[in-house]
């Protein structure tokens, strides 16, 4: 016979609501993993008392009972697997799985019948149904009438809100047993009564969900939120996992709750209780117990007296009291130096942890996904630019987390943490000996040293050695599908000039398709140079005096080489930094006499350029005039041009009517035409007389051939 047993899609019944996960038995015990929450039972086969086969709504069921009262239902068995279960429950757990059927007679007069933590009505020997006390919520006693009223479900389409049963009077004395109903439903509901005082009050803590600032009370099986609005009772059965984590910061830190189910407040549901603590803060805390019942129900995790930072002393109480070990970031490291990424989930910015088991989101909305149920991760390309990119999380059920706006110098540190955590990757596939190395049965938190404690002992060590870590090897591997050039080379754009060579040569079209691209070419040359227009710094000359420096600038002119060599391997951002430092704490005296530099040099400019400006303005005094010399001498040609083609008019009469249309000039035009010539010529003569010496002989020789 096998030493194991393992069932997929089993439910689980828990406060009304049927959990799917995997069920395992073997010789140590029978184990359920929750597929939605990950929480694991694990029940010792020491501990088993009796087991239970009967038909229920889903199939077949399995109801084990334990020695200390506590009560699992399991559905979703085929009737063919009783002799399977029968067999392994005789050999590995000597109990035998007994065959019990409900009863259907439909009465509603019985007798109840008290077992652990089960209320049981039955009629006979056959059971009716059967109440979980953990579901009871609240117990109201009548005359002769019991009233339960159970937590609300909210998983459940329809829910089981209250149940009330009616107790005949008896002739006992001394005994009232509607009362004794009612004791026996209270000392196994799940009831929360403030009764006594609190073991310590954490006065007005930050609360980031539900918002607000809260007093924390601290009592032996719950936790109480007082707010001035709102108050929520959290019994600690109900807490999955706590997690400290560092801000980006460093100043501040993240303690973070999660619940299952979760506090509720009208409609809106709290999964997570979020509460934000400044490292700076200390408090010195007194439990309200003597020590010796301290020692005895805390066995040396907690001590009457207690001072310390105030997240360290709330991390501590509540990792006792709910005994469940804190979870930290692991190893990993980004760009910046912090445990966490800074990206934003659906609209709201945040910060996303890769843990040692799973990645979670602070803060809004609060998201942890466990590794054990990605399905796998994607790395894709920034909507809005190509300095950042997106990380998707898609799970086995469908679920899809998008994370945007990740800074891109954080990729490589991400990939590589994905990658030695073996997750399966998108477009790469899950290769061999990709194969995910944990227990699929572990819990989500489970590891074989407790990860807080070691944080709290080496922190310091850590710090360093992260610190030596970045410094070698930060960033050198780097995504190349992010690389906008390479992408510029690969696709051509819309109104790329090389357009064409992106198209496929084996198009029929090729003429038509060519015609396209060229005019989109067209488009990007005409607008291309207009960043390029400006004629004034093309004509800058470069004899003109340069500017004057401000007093800063002379100074740090002056000290760059004193910086580099205080501070040697400085970059240029950084010496640029440190020097508008030392200039702001420079003392005034100092200041002045750069002060005094800097009017001496503008008062130098000032006066080179006097000179500049009027060895320039005659310059330009001479260039008009060459300008005007070579004007009117072009005039002059155009002129004597339009008087010989006037006077060959009649010759030019035979020729075709081509000719015609271009050379013939009406007698009006000609006569407008040569008195406006000589108009000009009588002007210029006029200016030449002025500005300029007669034209020579051979000008005028040349003019009249």
């Amino acid at each position: 016979m096998a030493d194991t047993l393992e069932f997929n899609e089993i439910y689980q019944e828990v406060k009304g609501s049927m959990n799917d996960g995997r069920l395992r038995l073997s010789r140590q015990g029978v184990i359920f993993k929750n597929s939605k929450t990950g929480k694991v039972d694990n029940i010792q086969a020491s501990e088993l008392a009796e087991g239970v086969w009967r038909r229920v709504a889903l199939g077949h069921g399995l109801k084990l009972l334990t020695k200390n009262g506590h009560v699992y239902k399991y559905d979703g068995f085929r009737e063919s697997e009783f002799d399977k279960l029968s067999d392994f429950f005789k050999a590995h757990y000597c109990l035998e799985l007994a065959e019990k059927d409900l009863c259907v007679k439909g009465w509603n007069w019985g007798t109840v019948r008290f077992g652990g933590q089960l209320l049981s009505f039955d009629i006979g020997e056959q059971p009716v149904f059967e109440i979980p006390l953990s579901n009871v919520s609240q117990c109201t006693t009548g005359k002769n009438e019991v009233t339960l009223e159970f937590h609300q479900n909210d998983d459940a389409e329809v829910s089981l809100m209250e149940v009330r049963f009616y107790v005949p009077p008896t002739q006992e004395d001394g005994v009232d047993p509607v009362e004794a109903f009612a004791q026996n439903v209270l000392s196994k509901a799940d009831v929360i009564q403030a009764t006594g005082d609190a073991i310590c009050i954490f006065r007005e803590l930050q609360c980031l969900t539900p918002r607000g600032r809260y007093d924390i009370r601290i009592y032996p099986t719950f936790l109480h939120l007082h707010g001035k609005t709102f108050d929520y009772k959290i019994p600690y059965t109900t807490v999955l996992r706590l997690f400290l984590l560092p801000h980006k910061d460093q100043r501040q830190m993240f303690f973070v709750i999660s619940l299952d189910p979760p506090i509720k407040q009208g409609q809106t549901r709290y999964h997570f209780l979020i509460l934000l603590f400044s490292k700076d803060e200390d408090i010195s805390l007194t439990l309200n117990m003597n020590e010796e019942e301290v020692e005895k129900r805390f066995e040396g995790r907690l001590t009457k007296n207690m001072s310390g930072s105030l997240y360290e002393m709330v991390s501590r109480v509540m990792k006792a009291l709910v005994n469940r070990k804190i979870t930290v970031p692991g190893n990993f490291q980004g760009h910046s130096g912090a445990q966490c990424i800074t990206c934003s989930y659906k609209a709201s910015s945040g910060l996303l942890y890769p843990l040692e088991r799973g990645f979670i989101y602070v803060h809004k909305p609060p998201v942890h996904i466990r590794f054990d149920e990605i399905s796998f991760v994607n790395f894709a390309r920034g909507t809005t630019t190509t300095r950042s990119f997106d990380f998707e999380i898609e799970t086995k059920q469908g679920t899809q987390y998008t994370f945007s706006s990740i800074e891109r110098e954080e990729y490589g540190k991400l990939f590589d943490f994905v990658n030695a955590k073996k997750l399966n990757i998108k477009n790469r596939g899950l290769k061999e000996g990709m194969k995910q190395s944990y227990d699929e049965y572990a819990d989500s938190d489970e590891d074989q040293h407790d990860a807080y404690l070691e944080r709290m002992k080496e922190e310091g060590k850590i710090r360093e050695e992260n610190a030596n870590d970045s410094s070698d090897g930060s960033g050198e591997e780097t995504d190349s599908s992010f690389n906008p050039g390479e992408e510029d080379d690969d696709v051509a754009e819309e109104f790329d000039s090389n357009a064409s060579a992106s198209s496929s040569s084996g198009d029929g079209d090729s003429d038509r398709e060519d015609k396209k691209p060229a005019k989109k070419a067209k488009i990007v040359k005409d607008r291309k140079p207009r960043k390029k227009q400006p004629e004034s710094k093309k004509g800058k000359d470069p004899n003109a005096p340069k500017r004057p420096m401000s007093a800063y600038m002379l100074w740090l002119n002056a000290s760059r080489e004193k910086i580099k060599s205080d501070h040697p391997g400085i970059s240029i951002t950084d010496l640029s930094k440190k020097a508008g430092e030392l200039w702001k704490a420079m003392s005034k005296e100092k200041k002045e006499e750069w002060d005094r530099k800097a009017e001496d040099a503008r008062r130098d400019y000032e006066k080179a350029m006097k000179e500049y400006s009027v060895g320039s303005k005659a310059d330009s005094h001479r260039g008009e005039r060459s300008k005007k010399k070579k004007k009117k001498q072009e005039k002059q040609v155009k002129g004597k041009g339009d008087k010989k083609g006037a006077t060959s008019k009649p010759s030019s009469s035979k020729s075709p009517a081509k000719g015609m249309s271009d050379s013939f000039k009406s007698k009006e035009f000609v006569s407008s035409d040569e008195s406006s010539s000589a108009e000009s010529k009588k002007e210029d003569s006029e200016d030449e007389g002025a500005a300029s010496p007669a034209p020579s002989s051979e000008d005028s020789a040349s003019g009249s051939d």
